[in-house]
């Protein structure tokens, strides 16, 4: 059972003063040392530490060595000093030996097949501190943390604070300020390193650095420019739009090996996945993605680590936040262009794929409705992120940027190394601006579900309407029969319908710069001109909107997947944007084939992929950015095994664009699904790459062909004790291909009745086995039996992921 919100809101009202001295011995090969001293004020003789899987325990209390209550999950503690009145602070002494994990939850271990290193890192977050240190496990109990870590002398130790001392091994770090426990972080191994000191306005420096696993060397040095330019840009203006200073005393970032997530904001040592340090070469749209991650990570360090949500019902106040200043900054600060465009084709489709499902929730909800830890876990979703992000968009338009950043850093300064709730920041907005903020809030951020913007005709003057109860401000654009622009007016729309007289007979596109988040519905002749000439409107923001309100259509069944195809195939390869390019393909071969195209059909829904594709890479070999999106379409999906090979043989696609490694595991993938590629073929391509990345993209391949002992083999090591995160992952990206639906059936049933079971392991892996559900077109007894199985005991995490898909597919 995790942390429940009573045991939270009891805990934090009897204790306080918490400081941690914790001392961490990560020289054993299968377990650690963990040494715990905490200091803190009790009202209470009795309370519990929050301590998961340890092997050995010992306990020391104001002193005295105690015999340990210990059921696997938490430490009791009784005699304790009491009262506030009098200073009595207890200490209390925790020694565990915990062992090691390979699930990315705690104390995360990974061997390097390149050259044997060894990395042992601290992946922490949600539930997760308390399986390296005895702890008080909760946002509001934030405390001061003086670490120490005895590793490798050959290793290099990163932690939250700056380094004071650091002598054979052992490595010694500066107290952090108040934090909350799950924010600590502690990364050991041989990295490289490239490092620089940056002179502060104030007259100070600060340190930075950025660290990458040995064998990425090469990446880290090809990219350190951008990244050390990327990070000083984003820091200058969070400068400029954040009163508060830098809270924290260095700034590390590191790409670490087995993150669960994309990134986790720790304070002053930011981790990575180091999947966005790419092989080969990196393309123009995953350098512009990993600038909107760092300057998303960057902007925690104010929203979630100076100011932390009190409990996770406002998961919000950081996540819809670093959403938000994530694109802001990397594109006005850090100068990638058009970063909305992404947001459009990349972020808002999970927002509304989240908002219309039945699991639905305010982007704000009530903390009853978060009644503890587990349930916390599912909120970390499209709704928290990319709605939340894309509301923060429209209070920004709708209020005004300087109304809106004068409320933010209010918020901010008076929320410094403490915790805030909804009602915090609404009275900070409050105070800022003379605009209805309580109104706002609630309608935008207490209800769950979208809008609808819709254009009607009255005669030749279009008329926008709102169905919902939401107001909205954005722009509508308009244009003439060969999609050139000829008008746009920001406008305000709320129950009373808004006549655009002056846009009579024009083609017009409500929302043009994306600037609310509502469902489109388009009148006949509009929606006739748009879908005939999509890929003439010169603005690649109105085409983003325009293709994601028209997948939206698609989840809704107002539009077929066959005319969505259509789309793809006539107006996507004449596109002139990578990122809308990959952002369209990925929402059609992620989404729309398997939820939307029947399992008889996947087949020729992927070969009209390929075909688009195909036609792309043909219209492209002028630009390189483009052609490189569209390989590695095509390499996923085409049917043309020679084609394949002569792409694996020159490792180029045409004269001139090289195969980047994912492509080329792509186009392995592929020939092994269409039964071209046999084990033996791709244990030599695992051997000629010869990293992690290689060993995974073989596992991918050995669970994509076509036989029945090939799943069974997947499906077996699937299963295996122990199995690490990212194995599991890349099994189950192989093992469920469109195409082979009827070969499939029994390991459907064989998922739905395993999974709950692989859920118990954590947190982090519990949502691995939810990704894991069958990417392919379910049939009505499989649906019934999905249905069946959430009858059952299903863990709270996975049984969240199980409704979503079952919601996709209905």
């Amino acid at each position: 059972m995790s942390l429940t919100l009573d045991e939270a809101r009891t805990r934090a009202g009897v204790l306080s003063s918490v400081s941690y001295s914790l001392d961490l011995d990560l020289t054993g090969p299968e377990t650690f040392r963990s040494h715990t001293r905490v200091r803190f004020r009790s009202t209470v003789a009795e309370t519990f530490l929050d301590l998961k899987g340890a092997l050995a325990v010992s306990l020391v209390v104001n002193g005295e060595a105690v015999e340990v209550a210990y059921d696997g999950r938490r430490v009791g503690l009784t005699g304790l000093s009491t009262g506030l009145s009098d200073g009595a602070v207890n200490e209390v002494e925790v020694t565990a030996t915990i062992p090691y994990t390979t699930d990315g939850d705690g104390m995360h271990t990974f061997t390097d097949p390149v050259d044997g290193s060894r990395y042992v890192s601290a992946y922490l977050g949600m539930d997760n501190a308390s399986k390296v240190f005895a702890c008080f496990d909760q946002n509001d109990l934030k405390a001061s943390f003086a670490v120490a870590v005895t590793a490798d002398p050959a290793d290099t130790v990163l932690a939250n604070g700056a380094v004071v001392s650091h002598d054979a091994g052992r490595w010694v770090f500066a107290a952090t300020p108040p934090i909350p426990p799950a924010l600590l972080v502690v990364a050991a191994g041989p990295w490289h390193s490239v490092r620089w000191t940056y002179a502060l306005d104030s007259g100070e420096s600060l340190d930075f650095g950025w660290h990458a696993r040995r064998s990425l060397a090469d990446e880290l040095d090809r990219d350190a420019d951008e990244l050390r330019r990327t990070s000083e840009a984003c820091f200058v203006h969070y400068a400029d739009l954040i009163d508060e200073p830098y809270p924290f005393d260095s700034y590390d970032q590191v790409f670490v090996p087995g993150l669960n997530w994309g990134a986790q904001e720790m304070p002053g040592c930011v981790t990575y996945r180091d999947e966005l340090l790419p092989r080969g070469a990196i393309t123009d749209t995953q350098r512009a993605i990993r600038a909107v991650i760092i300057a998303h990570e960057m902007s925690h360090m104010w929203f979630g680590d100076s100011m932390t949500m009190t409990w996770w019902e406002d998961t919000w106040l950081q996540e819809s936040f670093a959403d938000y200043m994530g694109y802001r900054v990397a594109e006005a600060g850090a100068g990638f262009s058009d970063l909305r465009v992404e947001v459009e084709v990349g972020s808002k489709p999970w927002g509304y794929r989240s908002d219309a499902r039945s699991s639905t929730h305010p982007v704000a909800p009530l903390a009853v409705d978060v009644p503890d830890v587990d349930t916390a876990a599912t909120i970390f979703d499209g709704i928290s992120y990319a709605k939340g992000g894309a509301c923060l968009v429209q209070l920004a338009f709708w209020l005004g940027d300087e109304e809106f950043m004068a409320g933010v850093n209010r918020h901010l300064t008076r929320f410094r190394f403490a915790n805030a709730t909804l009602a915090d920041f609404v009275e900070s907005l409050a105070a800022s601006s003379p605009k209805d903020v309580r109104g706002w809030v609630d309608a935008w951020l207490r209800r769950p579900g979208f809008d609808t913007v819709s254009v009607r005709r009255d005669g030749d003057v279009p008329v926008l309407e709102r169905e919902g109860s939401r107001p909205h401000a954005f722009t509508v654009a308009g244009y003439d029969s060969s999609l050139g622009l000829v008008e746009r007016k920001r406008i305000e729309l709320g129950a009373e319908p808004v006549p655009l007289p002056e846009f009579a007979g024009l083609v017009v596109v409500p929302n043009a710069g994306g600037e609310t988040f509502a469902a489109l519905r388009l009148d006949p002749g509009s929606w006739e001109v748009l879908s005939g000439g999509l890929s003439r409107i010169e603005d690649p923001l109105v085409r983003a909107v325009l293709w994601s309100a028209t997948a939206l259509r698609v989840r809704s069944r107002d539009l077929s997947a066959d005319d969505y195809l259509d789309l793809v195939e006539t107006h996507l390869p004449a596109d002139t944007r990578a990122d809308i390019i990959e952002g369209v393909l990925a929402e059609t071969r992620s989404v729309v084939i398997p939820q939307r195209v029947p399992a008889s059909r996947a087949a020729g829904a992927v070969a009209r992929v390929a075909a688009a594709s195909a036609a792309g890479l043909a219209a492209s070999a002028d630009d390189e950015q483009r052609a490189l999106a569209w390989a590695a379409a095509l390499a996923a999906t085409s049917a043309d095994a020679e084609l394949l090979r002569s792409w694996l043989d020159a490792d180029k696609v045409g004269v001139g664009i090289p195969l980047l490694p994912t492509a080329r595991w792509a186009a392995i993938v592929r020939l092994a699904s269409l039964g071209e590629a046999d084990a033996r073929f791709i244990a030599t391509e695992r051997d000629r790459d010869g990293t992690a990345e290689g060993d995974l993209g073989a596992l991918r391949a050995l669970a994509a062909r076509p036989s029945t002992s090939a799943k069974d083999a997947a499906w077996e090591a699937m299963l295996a004790p122990g199995v690490d995160n990212r194995r599991f992952g890349a099994l189950a990206s192989g093992m469920w291909i469109a195409e082979q639906a009827h070969l499939l059936r029994p390991y459907v049933t064989a998922y739905l009745a395993e999974a709950p079971a692989l859920a118990t392991r954590g947190q982090a892996f519990a949502i691995e086995v939810g990704r894991a559900f069958p990417r392919i077109a379910l049939d009505e007894g499989q649906l019934d039996a999905l249905r069946t199985a959430l009858a059952g005991d299903v863990p709270t995490i996975l049984r969240r992921s199980w409704e979503d898909h079952f919601d996709d597919r209905e």
